[in-house]
């Protein structure tokens, strides 16, 4: 029983890693990448869709992304919606395609870029502890109710904080290569 609260503490430990990632794939480094447009919704047909399901989404060269929508008339659409976000690219749509021009970072930009970086994964670190606190809580309500004994609690409990701690360690390992990726010039 105490392993599969490990388990599954580790299992959850692992969602926030992805998701954390999937949070560093939005920040955007010096390089284009088409997960810089993830967030990015378009209104289609009367309801927003996501940009990478109304256009083909392609690096055209190491600062330039390519935007090929599958109809003419989203171009308009779709220039609105990037330069409404938060990227801080000014796109150029021709008549079937947009193009993004990736500006040079300054080291103003890199540096909160980093900041940002170091956010979302001590956002990460605190969502895992919060999964280590619950699972260590379950441990401790099994012997408070006599299921475990208290040697196997411990035992769980010590198995759930090197869970803990290696998880811990792969957010600042990605965390240091991500700000390692922002601060190459």
């Amino acid at each position: 029983m105490i392993e599969e609260f490990t388990a599954d503490a580790d299992e959850r430990m692992g969602k926030t890693i992805e998701a954390m990632q999937a949070a560093f794939a939005r920040i955007r480094t010096g390089r284009a990448h088409p997960s810089l447009l993830d967030g990015i919704e378009v209104p289609y047909y009367g309801s927003d869709a996501p940009l990478n399901q109304v256009a083909s989404i392609s690096v055209e060269d190491a600062r330039t992304l390519l935007v090929s929508p599958w109809e003419r008339s989203l171009v308009p659409a779709i220039q609105k919606a990037i330069l409404k976000s938060d990227l801080g690219i000014t796109p150029a749509a021709t008549q079937d395609v947009v193009r993004l021009p990736l500006p040079a970072l300054t080291e103003e930009n890199r540096r909160e870029l980093a900041r940002q970086a170091r956010q979302e994964a001590e956002a990460a670190r605190i969502a895992i502890r919060n999964i280590r606190r619950d699972a260590i809580s379950d441990i401790r309500e099994l012997l408070r109710e006599k299921e475990v004994a208290q040697d196997d609690a411990r035992r769980g409990e010590e198995a759930v904080q090197q869970v803990t701690d290696r998880r811990v360690k792969e957010v600042d390992q990605a965390l240091e290569a991500k700000e390692a990726d922002l601060m190459a010039v």
